[in-house]
């Protein structure tokens, strides 16, 4: 069928069908409207009508929110429960590929919706219950971050009638063999108790169409790959690929390679990159004493710190600062770390997440499960030498759109990472100066002398020749001596030129 329109009225057209041989005389009464319509090819059109065709377009699927996907009814009552209006960047990308079935690699900061970027289009594919077996594998590093991931998966899978169940260690497997026992869709868990929960031949994994590494930066750091290159072993070749994480470091390059095919690379922003809603600070402080005055003093005078999350290395230092903020700041305070029991770190994590709990004192164990969405405040109470880790801690502040803020308190041994990480994130974070009212404590003789111990280390790991303080000392009182020497030895040959001194002296010759 073809259209001729006369080119000078632009409002009539003759259609003629090859078919019947006939023509039809048709008329418009508005030529706007036919800007948009391809087959009146002839037609003149209004002047940017394609741009405002595709603005329509655009507005009309802004306003489909995440039924432009395609999903189904029951995942959309899903998402209008959880008040999910409109997809965030990571999943407007994602969704669509998972959906087509290709493997993928996605790179996004911590907070940005990309656990529910691969559950909704699981679930989707995972239609409804049906067998005992497992059809989706998804692999997590912490008991924290399963734990988060089951309770997506229960949120969003609501009204699907699809199974779960969460297995990781630190207690006792037998009420998580019956859970997977009873039949399940889906299993969530860390690498080391899944492949517990297989080699006790309680896990049959012939079915696992899906696959997906989160966090897979960190299942990296924390030493699971030999468990997951059995997993590889062990389950079905065919089937698809996704992987996730905040940061990109070679060994998940590497990974990525040997685990997926032909992936489709996602990346929202730079990898490694900290959220533009979190306004970072630095404050360097000398000592561990200070530190924890400047703590208490910020805690004490800044009302906005109403939600905060203190991060540390150490579990005795974790300790330790949980017990003086108890006695110094009002508001409840909690600590977890590893050594504290699952129970009691579960409790924590909820009281914090209710706002029952102020201040939450915590390890890296905790930097990558959290998600709690009105952090007000995240403080690096020590720099994280897991530069990556810095990502992941200033993560939890900033969420689902919240405005955060992370403040790091940094020593002069620490200032060696802080230029690393600032080199990591593309981003050189402000310094703010000490308030005049917190007292700055002297160091202790330990602790300088650790701090140049450390920074020897780092001396040498930039500069090999380099051989340590000590030696630098050595090294300076010898060429002084040096220097020393030869004056004295130009003063002697020149007062024994002048006769005014034996010839003997100063020459080491002993006198006949």
């Amino acid at each position: 069928m073809k259209n001729y329109a006369p080119k000078n009225t632009g409002v009539t057209t003759i259609e003629y069908n090859e078919y019947t041989g006939e023509f039809k005389l048709i008329e418009f009464n508005n030529v706007d409207h036919l800007g948009g319509d391809p087959e009146l090819t002839h037609l003149p059109q209004k002047p940017g009508a394609e741009l405002e065709v595709a603005e329509k377009k655009n507005a009309e699927e802004d306003d489909l929110g995440f039924r432009k996907f395609k999903l189904n009814k029951q995942l959309y009552n899903a998402c209008d429960d959880q008040g999910y209006t409109s997809p965030t960047p990571i999943q407007e990308k994602a969704i669509p590929l998972v959906l087509a079935g290709n493997d993928l690699f996605g790179i996004a900061q911590t907070g940005t919706g990309k656990t529910a970027a691969y559950l909704l289009p699981l679930l989707f594919k995972a239609k409804y219950a049906q067998g005992n077996d497992p059809r989706v594998l998804i692999l997590v590093p912490t008991r924290e971050l399963s734990i988060q991931v089951g309770k997506e998966v229960e949120k969003l899978g609501k009204y699907t009638g699809l199974r779960h169940a969460v297995v990781y260690g630190g207690i006792g497997p037998k009420t998580q063999i019956e859970e997977v026992e009873k039949g399940i869709d889906i299993l969530i868990g860390t690498p080391g108790r899944v492949m517990d929960i297989y080699s006790r031949g309680k896990l049959k994994t012939k079915q696992i169409k899906y696959m997906v590494l989160d966090e897979a930066d960190r299942i990296m750091d924390m030493g699971f790959m030999p468990q997951i290159r059995q997993m590889l072993e062990i389950i079905p070749r065919k089937r698809q690929n996704l992987l996730f994480s905040a940061t990109m470091p070679d060994i998940v390059v590497r990974l990525s390679e040997e685990f997926l095919e032909f992936p489709t690379r996602v990346e929202i922003t730079p990898q490694a990159t900290t959220a533009e809603m979190v306004d970072q600070y630095v404050y360097e402080v000398p000592n561990f004493r200070t530190k924890l005055n400047l703590l208490e003093y910020l805690l004490n005078e800044d009302d906005e710190l109403s939600r905060i999350i203190v991060f540390v290395k150490k579990k005795d230092h974790a300790n330790g600062i949980f017990k003086y903020l108890e006695r110094k700041i009002e508001g409840e305070v909690r600590v977890i770390h590893a050594n504290k029991g699952q129970n009691a770190r579960i409790n924590s994590i909820e009281a914090f997440k209710e706002g029952n709990v102020r201040v939450l004192v915590a390890t890296d164990v905790a930097a990558r499960g959290l998600d709690v969405s009105m952090v007000s405040h995240v403080v690096n109470f020590d720099v994280p030498v897991m530069y990556e880790d810095y990502v992941h801690r200033v993560g939890r502040t900033g969420r689902a759109n919240n405005e955060g803020t992370a403040l790091t308190f940094c020593n002069k041994a620490e200032k060696y990472h802080l230029k690393k990480i600032e080199k990591l994130i593309k981003k050189d974070i402000p310094e703010l100066d000490l308030p005049l009212d917190i007292e700055i404590a002297e160091t202790p003789k330990d602790e300088a002398k650790e701090m140049a111990m450390e920074i020897d280390i780092q001396k040498r790991k930039e500069d090999p020749t380099f051989q340590g303080a000590f030696h630098e000392k050595k090294k300076n009182k010898d060429k002084v001596d040096k220097k020393r020497r030869l004056k004295n030895k130009a003063s002697i040959d020149k007062q024994r030129a002048s006769g005014k001194v034996s010839a003997y002296i100063g020459s080491g010759k002993k006198k006949k």
